[in-house]
């Protein structure tokens, strides 16, 4: 197995695009940010994506679940992966792992895509560290007009 100063990403992650994580109680965050972006990418304005798409948990904003438990974008795909929110876009790489590690193996047991076998917790942490960085500078550069190219 790859030591953790040359492990990344693929090392311990490949999705399977089985939309286990786009499924379940919980909830994805998506802040006015997004929902301006999800509106640009479905061609409509911000209130009709916040009354169509999304509702309130708490004091905050989630993306809609259809009735059998899936985000209201997945259809076999997120049908909004270009612009799907941070949440989306960082899984399994996210801030929880790196305060506690052995969430990973937790996380594993439902996302056939996360590997284990051989992967250490200093493994796990250095890619979920790079990865994360990463999403943030991309984050940091992304133009104002979001792309409408790829799939997911």
């Amino acid at each position: 197995m790859t030591s953790e100063n040359r492990a990344s990403g693929t090392d311990i992650f490949e999705c399977e695009n089985c939309g286990t994580c786009c499924k379940g109680f919980g909830g994805t965050y998506v802040s006015d940010e997004h929902i301006k972006e999800i509106a640009a990418f479905l061609g409509t304005d911000p209130e009709t994506v916040r009354k169509r798409y999304t509702e309130a948990a708490g004091n905050k904003t989630v993306l809609a679940q259809k009735p059998d438990g899936y985000c209201v974008f997945w259809d076999k795909h997120c049908t909004i992966h270009p612009v799907k929110p941070r949440m989306c876009r960082a899984w399994p790489f996210i801030e929880t792992v790196l305060r506690a590690p052995e969430n990973w193996r937790i996380m594993a047991g439902s996302c056939p895509g996360m590997k284990t076998t051989g992967i250490t917790t200093q493994i796990v942490t250095a890619c979920v560290e790079r990865e994360l960085g990463r999403l943030n500078r991309h984050n940091a550069i992304l133009p104002e007009a979001p792309s409408t190219k790829g799939s997911a």
